[in-house]
This record gives structure tokens, C-alpha cells and sequence, in this order.
């Protein structure tokens, strides 16, 4: 038996509507709606942000992101930051996670469990020029009548630091084990304290 040396030749008409077929289902593969990447909401800085800020709904925008893209604890509402101050500075763009405000999370994340921020008022303004956000500090209450000068906490972290107001100047955000938190607390009610670097 002999196979035939070539395939039979499709009529003119016939071949025309098949390629018309073909174009049609090119048409309709290239138009046909295919559904959008899953994305999540994502809070990111509106503008530039200052370390210390206090935030409001206007400092942030929401952006949608792929859920392996968005980073772990990051907030997706506006109303989440409404008063609440950031730890360190924050580019337009950048997204805003919990630890990233000054709060119960990012004192455990930056001084470890169980710790407490303490606000204080350095005796030298100039001094908060020199701190950052991760800065490591001891902090020592002045000389009085009773007591000479003493260090009431080593190794305190600078959580905030918030800008000079005309008539308190800076104020600093210290995460400090809780038994130190209160002592430097106390200590602070009598006045400003100065913290060395370490």
C-alpha cells in the first residue's frame, strides 16, 4: 500500500474562512479581560517625614501591593496613624508598619519585652541634634542638695526624638527596661536630665 505523497489541498473558500477563524479567536484571546494580580492595601509616607512627627491622615496614602510584597505588621488605613508619632524619618513612598511608630511594639522591638518608654527633657537642647532613633545612651540626673550627680539608667534606646518647641525645647522617647523607666521618670519630674552617648 502507498501513502499518499501530500495532504489534500483545502478548497480556496475553505481555506479563507479558517484563517478568518484563527483571526477571530486572535481577537478575542487579546480582548478578553484577564483577571487583575490579587494586591493588597499598604500605607506608605504621602511626603517626606520627620523623625518625631505626629501623624495625620494627610502625611500617608494607600497603595495596593502583592501580599508577598507587603511588609510584616504594615498598616492599610489612614485613621490607624492619626495621632500617632513616628519613631525615625520616612521617605515618600516608604511603607509604615507598626515598629515603625512609637508605641508598645516598637519599644520591644528596640529595647526588648517588657520594656517601657519614658519621655525626658535633656538639660543641653543642643544635645538631641546628636541622637537618632537607635542611639544608645546612659542617662544621669543632676547634682541637688541631697545627692550628687548619678547614672539612674545605662543603655537606654532612643526611641523618638521629638523637635525643639520655643518654650520646653526637645523632648526625647528612651526605651528602658520598666524598673529604670520608672526611675528615670521620677527623676525627670525634678527637671531636665543629661544623657551621654555610648
Amino acid at each position: 500500500m502507498r501513502l499518499p505523497t501530500a495532504l489534500p489541498r483545502l478548497p480556496l473558500t475553505a481555506r479563507r474562512a479558517l484563517a478568518a477563524l484563527l483571526a477571530i479567536a486572535a481577537a478575542v484571546t487579546a480582548l478578553w479581560p484577564r483577571s487583575a494580580p490579587e494586591t493588597v492595601p499598604v500605607l506608605v509616607a504621602a511626603h517626606a517625614l520627620a523623625a518625631g512627627a505626629a501623624l495625620s491622615p494627610q502625611d500617608v496614602r494607600v497603595v495596593r501591593a502583592p501580599p508577598d510584597l507587603r511588609p510584616e505588621g504594615a498598616l492599610a488605613e489612614p485613621a490607624e496613624v492619626a495621632g500617632q508619632v513616628l519613631a525615625g524619618a520616612a521617605a515618600a513612598g516608604e511603607p509604615l508598619t507598626r515598629v515603625r511608630l512609637v508605641g508598645p511594639e516598637g519599644t520591644a522591638l528596640a529595647a526588648g519585652p517588657g520594656a517601657a518608654a519614658v519621655p525626658v527633657r535633656p538639660a543641653d537642647p543642643a544635645l538631641s541634634a546628636l541622637l537618632r532613633p537607635g542611639s544608645r545612651v546612659d542617662v544621669v540626673a543632676p547634682a541637688d542638695a541631697s545627692s550628687a550627680a548619678r547614672v539612674v539608667a545605662d543603655d537606654a534606646v532612643v526611641l523618638a526624638v521629638r523637635p525643639d518647641e520655643p518654650d520646653t525645647g526637645p523632648l526625647l522617647l528612651l526605651g528602658l527596661p520598666r524598673t529604670a523607666a520608672h526611675e528615670v521618670a521620677a527623676v525627670s519630674l525634678r527637671g531636665p536630665v543629661t544623657v551621654t552617648l555610648r
